[in-house]
């Protein structure tokens, strides 16, 4: 993906957020997202321009986040416009199974993660759309019972699992464009969590939030208690929003193939990108294996230097009992040296005792590091085995692509050569119409001969009638 967009010669910080911003997103600078009526269109930019003004170029950080403006909001056009069609034509309550709903919410947390600034944690950089979110009780009274709901569901453990949930709770109120319009109009407040050039913050994000109004006649009825909103793939599922190459003729063949084959390239692009977060999340998990032995092998020297000092202090209690049991048989006068020699030996075993205590304190937060390093490796093992299954997906998505080609391509050379056919047939008609053409001139001409001949004829016996009279 880093060959897409190579670094400048004098970078500033404001273009390495923004073009670290467009790296981290697959609505990338490669392909267009447009609509054809009710269908999704993917084009390469390098055929198409956008103003008759000389185009920038596609390393252009703005020019990349314009792009990536553009995409996502002909996805949220064509993703709500189809929920709406969808969930009319259904008739009843949607609940969370339903696909273009699934659909729905993945497009919206894409649209609200646009632009996010980056914030640093434990595991890396972080990008959570929470933080915005919060921001809507404050500017409008009504979102601070979903806010406090959301809060208090126990199965919630990341930002983005809340988030994902404030966005079911808005659509379920039939307040999620009123929440989504008044957070775009307070840009000041939203500068803290997103980049200038972010689509919360330009002209799409307000488009979006209009097209929301139209949720407003859909039911929906969430059930969250159960259900894993933390740990869920945000892929787009494009084989709703693809034309179907069986539906159409003959003639837009070259078409229908020109689509398939951006769409093609497309889901490669994607699928390199989710190898590229494979390999990130494996480098991870490297790093904390490492990070685990580590700690293991302290934990083995703060476990052998514990032993030690529990055997310095039997051997210092040993000694201390014999200084007791001599002082009382020895005589008075070697009491006193003995006294400070027990003394010595009390104040050496305060300070070994001090010391055990600061090994296990120290222990025990190498212990509790370690648990959580366990935690996030889980958690991370997790993430690749879901990023895994998204890449078969996709994959198969792939391969019923190609399948789809070569029967178009297919049908192409059936169709050239059925005109091949016709073509050849069609000479053969006109040979044979240029010749009865000449056949029919030449009788005409017999014909005009014969004509004279009978004149002629005519002529003589009219002569010769007179003369036998």
């Amino acid at each position: 993906m880093s060959a897409l967009t190579p670094p400048t010669d004098m970078p500033t910080p404001t273009t390495d957020k923004i073009t670290q911003a467009a790296m981290e997103t697959i609505y990338l600078c490669k392909f267009r997202v447009s609509m054809d009526g009710e269908w999704l269109c993917l084009r390469e930019l390098d055929d198409i321009s956008l103003t008759p003004d000389p185009e920038p170029t596609h390393e252009d950080p703005n020019y990349l986040m314009a792009n990536e403006r553009m995409n996502l909001m002909n996805m949220a056009k064509l993703s709500i416009k189809g929920l709406i069609e969808s969930a009319l034509n259904l008739g009843r309550t949607l609940d969370s199974d339903y696909a273009p709903l699934q659909q729905f919410f993945v497009v919206m947390e894409h649209c609200l993660k646009h632009g996010l600034k980056a914030k640093k944690t434990f595991l890396g950089q972080n990008k959570s759309f929470w933080g915005p979110l919060e921001l809507v009780e404050k500017l409008v009274p009504e979102a601070a019972e979903i806010t406090a709901s959301v809060k208090d569901l126990p199965g919630l453990k990341t930002p983005v699992g809340r988030g994902r949930a404030w966005l079911r709770l808005a659509l379920m109120q039939k307040k999620l464009s009123e929440y989504m319009k008044a957070l775009i109009n307070k840009k000041e407040l939203l500068s803290e969590f997103y980049e200038p050039n972010a689509l919360m913050m330009e002209e799409e994000g307000a488009i979006i939030a209009g097209l929301l109004v139209g949720l407003n006649v859909i039911d929906a009825n969430f059930c969250m208690k159960g259900e894993d909103l933390d740990s869920q793939v945000g892929v787009i599922d494009f084989s709703m929003y693809l034309k179907d190459g069986n539906s159409s003729k003959g003639s837009e063949g070259d078409g229908q193939i020109t689509a398939i084959l951006d769409q093609k390239n497309y889901v490669e692009e994607l699928n390199r990108h989710l190898n590229a977060t494979v390999n990130n999340l494996q480098a991870k998990v490297d790093a904390l294996e490492k990070s685990n032995t580590k700690l293991t092998e302290e934990l083995a020297v703060a476990n052998n230097r514990i032993i030690t000092l529990q055997e310095e202090m039997e051997r210092v209690k040993e000694e201390s009992s014999y200084i007791l049991e001599s002082n009382r048989k020895g005589p008075k006068q070697d009491r006193t040296a003995e006294g400070q020699a027990l003394n010595e030996a009390r104040k050496h075993l305060k300070e070994e005792t001090q010391l055990r205590l600061d090994v296990e304190k120290e222990l025990e937060i190498q212990i509790s590091m370690r648990q959580e390093m366990e935690l996030a490796m889980k958690m991370l093992e997790k993430d690749v085995c879901e990023k895994q299954d998204a890449l078969v997906s996709l994959r198969q998505q792939l391969d019923d692509l190609r399948a789809l080609k070569h029967e178009l391509a297919f049908k192409l050379q059936s169709s050239d050569l059925g005109v091949k056919q016709k073509s050849e047939l069609n000479s053969r008609l006109e040979e044979k119409t240029n010749q009865m053409a000449a056949t029919i001139k030449q009788l005409e001409q017999s014909e005009k001969d014969l004509v004279k001949q009978a004149k002629t004829l005519n002529s003589a016996a009219n002569k010769l009638i007179p003369k036998h009279h």
